[in-house]
């Protein structure tokens, strides 16, 4: 499997073991950057990587910033992107066998090497096969809210506390 990586420059002190534990786990890891500490905004990384996914150049992503919510967040706003936050080893798999996960976002500032490896091993080893009908549907809800155009959900919303 293609693994997506990128990061900001807050990140990047935890990339190379990313992209490690990518290769040692028989996963070819897909290098977007950053390359040094210089400042730079997430949100392009986030992007970035969103791209690289979307067009095919990888099935998943690990996306680095300094808490990784700014990451993640940036991440979700693209469409087709499923991107958690996750500083376990439970939620990195649970992510993708419940949800169907397929963007890693960590916090180098928040989660140790050790730990963080764990949890991309996690991820990695993790596949979202469930046969149960309330992941299926779950999932499949998260897809419709995706496609419904934002216009139509606000004015839906505004509309409720009328």
């Amino acid at each position: 499997m293609r693994i997506a990586v990128a990061c900001d420059h807050a990140g990047f002190p935890l990339k190379q073991m990313v992209i490690d534990t990518i290769l040692d786990a028989g996963h070819a890891p897909v290098d977007l950057g950053v390359y040094d500490t210089r400042p730079v905004d997430y949100p392009d990384y986030a992007e970035k990587l969103a791209g690289a996914i979307l067009q095919k150049e990888a099935e998943r992503g690990v996306l680095i910033c300094g808490s990784g919510v700014g990451a993640c967040i940036a991440a979700n706003k693209i469409k087709g992107i499923y991107a958690g936050l996750c500083h376990d080893t439970y939620s990195a798999h649970q992510g993708v066998e419940h949800d169907n996960m397929n963007v890693l976002c960590l916090g180098e500032r928040i989660i140790g090497a050790e730990l963080a490896r764990e949890c991309v091993k996690s991820f990695l080893d993790a596949n979202f096969l469930s046969n149960e009908e309330r992941h299926v549907r779950r999932v499949g809800k998260i897809r419709k809210i995706e496609q419904e155009n934002y216009a139509t959900l606000r004015g839906g919303m505004e509309n409720r506390n009328e």
